[in-house]
């Protein structure tokens, strides 16, 4: 008999001495049967989760927007006084998106499931954090938020959201 096998057995006889006198527990869980339209409609909630954040954005159209000085949008029944009121950080904002690292794909998908959110949770004001980099979200980011129907105005974010790296928007809430 090895030293092994003997330190085995000795623990074992130590446990059967500790655990002597001990009774059973009787298993009382209950299983809750599932309900067939529980399956149906989380498949339709995941389904139009994915819509939401799934908002296309087209690389084709671009919208007019000023090339002269800062990034700005204003929707057509837009005051342009709100555009200044973002401008100056008047409007704060409650949600941050930062897109750095991103590629134009995930910018999209997140962008969009941002804004579904901001609709949802009735969230006027988000900030979007593109940065600076090569400039290819930098140009992307506002000629997607202009085809966004919810998407009232946005502009170059103040200093304290992001500067030149960032946009401030804001969104109009639709009654339900």
């Amino acid at each position: 008999m090895s030293k092994n096998e003997k330190y085995q057995d000795d623990d074992f006889a130590l446990f059967k001495d500790e655990v002597k006198g001990v009774k059973r527990l009787h298993q009382d869980t209950i299983v809750h049967e599932t309900n067939r339209n529980t399956g149906q409609k989380s498949a339709r909630k995941t389904q139009r989760e994915a819509t939401d954040s799934g908002f296309y954005f087209s690389d084709e159209f671009v919208p007019l927007l000023p090339e002269d000085g800062p990034t700005r949008y204003a929707r057509d029944d837009v005051s342009k006084y709100e555009v200044k009121r973002l401008r100056r950080g008047v409007y704060v904002p409650d949600v941050f998106l930062d897109m750095h690292g991103m590629t134009q794909k995930e910018a999209k998908r997140e962008l969009g499931a941002m804004l579904a959110y901001c609709v949802k949770e009735n969230i006027h004001c988000a900030c979007v954090q593109h940065g600076i980099g090569k400039h290819i979200l930098k140009q992307k980011v506002p000629l997607w938020l202009a085809q966004h129907p919810d998407v009232m105005a946005f502009h170059q974010a103040p200093l304290e959201f992001g500067g030149d790296g960032a946009l401030l928007i804001l969104l109009s809430i639709p009654e339900k």
